[in-house]
C-alpha cells in the first residue's frame, strides 16, 4: 500500500509545480543565507586564531559554507524542474532524472540536519580548544620582540577590552606566568632580584594584571598591580572591590559568545532542513502524480501521487535486498576473477611441462 497517497487533477498539479517552483527559490535565498553565515562565522574565527589551539573549531563554518553552495545548485536544479513539468514535452527529458535526484535530495537533507546538531553540539571542542589557545597565547604576552609574537600582548589586551573579561578562567590567572618582558625589569633592583630568586623556574611573578583588565566602570583609579595586597592601597580590599578588574575569564567570554551565534546559526539551519523536506516531498509528489497519469495524451486526466509506492517496512525489506544482490553480485565477480587466474596458471604449467 502506498504511503501518502493523494489524488490529484490538472490544476491541482499546475498548482502543485508552480508552488514548488516558487519554494525551490526560496530555498536558493536560504542556501545563500546559510552560505553567509558560515562566512560570517569563519571571519570570526580567524579573528582569534592566534587564541585558538587548533583548527577543528573552523568545521562548523566549512560545513555550513559548503551546505549553503549545495543548497543553492539542488534547488536551482529543483525550480527547473518544477518549471519544466508543466509542459509534457519539456517534463519527459527529466524524467529518467529523477528518482536519482530525489535520492540525492535525500542524503543532502540528512547532512543538513547532522550540520543543525553540529552547531548544538560544538561547545565541549570549543571550549578545550579556547583554553588551551587562550593559556599559550597568555604566556607570548611579554614577547613583544619576538618575530611572530610580537603582536600577542595586542591581540590579548583587544580581547580583553572589547569582550570585558581577564585571563583565562580569572585574573589571578596572570598571578602564575610573567607577562612582564624582562628588558622593563630592573635587575639591579632588590625586590626584583627577591622576586625572581623565590621562584625556581627564575620568573618574574607579581600579583598584578595587564592594563586591559581594568574595569572603566570602577569608580577609583585601577588597581593593577598588588591586587591581593590590601595594605598597599588606602581603603581597600579586593575581595570585596568586583568593579576594579574584569571578574570573567575570557574563555568564558569567548565560548558564551560563539556558543551563542553556532545555536543561532543552528536553529536557522533546522528551519531550513524543515523547509528544504517540505519541496523534497512536494517534488516526490509532483514526479509520481506525473508518472501515473494514465493517458498522457491527455493531460486533464486524474492521476495519484505517493511519497513511497509501498510501505515504509515493505521499503526497507526491498531496499535491504537490493544491497544484499549488489554484495553476492560483487562476490561472485571476485570468485570468477579468482576462478580465471587459477585457470591461467594450470594452462601456463601444462605448456611448460609439455
Amino acid at each position: 500500500m502506498a504511503m501518502l497517497k493523494v489524488k490529484f487533477n490538472q490544476k491541482k498539479r499546475v498548482k502543485l509545480a508552480q508552488g514548488l517552483w516558487l519554494m525551490n527559490w526560496f530555498s536558493v535565498f536560504a542556501g545563500i543565507l546559510v552560505f553567509s553565515m558560515g562566512l560570517f562565522l569563519k571571519i570570526e574565527l580567524r579573528k582569534r586564531s592566534e587564541v585558538m589551539d587548533n583548527s577543528e573549531s573552523h568545521f562548523v563554518p566549512n560545513s555550513l559554507i559548503l551546505m549553503g553552495i549545495l543548497s543553492c545548485a539542488f534547488n536551482g536544479f529543483a525550480g527547473k524542474i518544477c518549471h519544466d513539468s508543466l509542459d509534457p514535452t519539456k517534463f519527459a527529458k527529466w524524467k529518467p532524472l529523477l528518482k536519482p535526484y530525489l535520492a540525492l535530495c535525500f542524503f543532502f537533507n540528512i547532512l543538513i540536519f547532522f550540520v543543525a546538531l553540529i552547531c548544538f553540539l560544538m561547545r565541549g571542542s570549543l571550549d578545550s580548544t579556547l583554553a588551551q589557545g587562550l593559556k599559550n597565547g597568555m604566556k607570548f604576552y611579554r614577547d613583544t620582540d619576538t618575530p611572530g609574537r610580537c603582536f600577542m600582548k595586542k591581540t590579548i589586551d583587544m580581547l580583553q577590552i572589547e569582550f570585558k573579561c581577564c585571563g583565562n578562567n580569572g585574573f589571578k590567572d596572570w598571578f602564575e606566568i610573567q607577562w612582564i618582558s624582562n628588558r622593563y625589569l630592573d635587575f639591579s633592583s632588590k625586590e626584583v632580584k627577591d622576586r625572581i630568586k623565590s621562584n625556581v623556574d627564575g620568573r618574574y611573578l607579581v600579583d598584578g594584571v595587564p592594563f586591559s583588565c581594568c574595569n572603566p566602570s570602577s569608580p577609583r583609579p585601577c588597581i593593577q598591580y598588588q591586587v591581593t595586597n590590601n595594605s598597599a592601597h588606602y581603603s581597600y580590599d579586593y575581595q570585596t572591590e568586583e568593579l576594579n578588574l574584569w571578574l570573567r575569564g575570557c574563555r568564558e567570554a569567548l565560548l558564551h559568545y560563539y556558543s551563542s551565534m553556532m545555536s543561532s546559526m543552528g536553529a536557522v539551519v533546522l528551519l531550513v532542513w524543515l523547509f528544504e523536506m517540505s519541496v523534497m516531498v512536494g517534488l516526490r509528489l509532483l514526479h509520481t502524480s506525473l508518472e501515473s497519469i494514465a493517458n498522457p495524451e491527455d493531460p486533464e486526466c486524474e492521476s495519484e501521487g505517493w511519497i513511497l509506492e509501498n510501505s515504509l517496512k515493505d521499503t526497507l525489506k526491498s531496499a535491504l535486498e537490493s544491497l544484499k544482490k549488489i554484495g553476492k553480485f560483487n562476490q561472485v565477480e571476485a570468485d570468477a576473477e579468482g576462478a580465471g587466474g587459477e585457470e591461467g596458471g594450470k594452462t601456463q604449467t601444462v605448456a611448460t611441462v609439455s
